[in-house]
């Protein structure tokens, strides 16, 4: 039987672990209304989901699900308390997100006057 997560596991081994955090994290920026939500909780340094949504032209259900995307690629954090939801920025994951990029783009970067 075809088994999808196995499949995509086994594509993903010859990556190393930094080409797919890096991946992940791209991923999870991907769309302007993450990168809203993640000023959003930088700004404040902590919300509730609910104010978020006041911030945004978006609807509750479409900021859960970004908040869903940011939490599964570890950049936010969040606690449910009863009907209430909290988030904040991941600071571990952003500081190592922030090496990653210093270090990569320092190991990567051309020679100057390339291109």
């Amino acid at each position: 039987m075809y088994n999808k997560r196995a499949m995509a596991h086994s594509k993903l081994e010859p990556f190393s672990e930094g080409q797919r955090d890096i991946a992940r994290w791209a991923k999870a920026l991907g769309h302007p209304a993450r990168v809203a939500i993640l000023e959003t909780l930088a700004r404040r340094g902590a919300c509730i989901c609910g104010e978020i949504v006041d911030e945004l032209p978006l609807a509750q259900a479409t900021v859960s699900q970004h908040l869903k995307a940011l939490k599964e690629a570890g950049l936010v954090e969040g606690t449910i308390e009863g009907p209430r939801s909290c988030y904040c920025i991941n600071a571990e994951s952003f500081n190592r997100m922030a090496e990653f990029l210093r270090s990569w783009m320092n190991d990567q970067c051309c020679a100057p006057g390339c291109c």
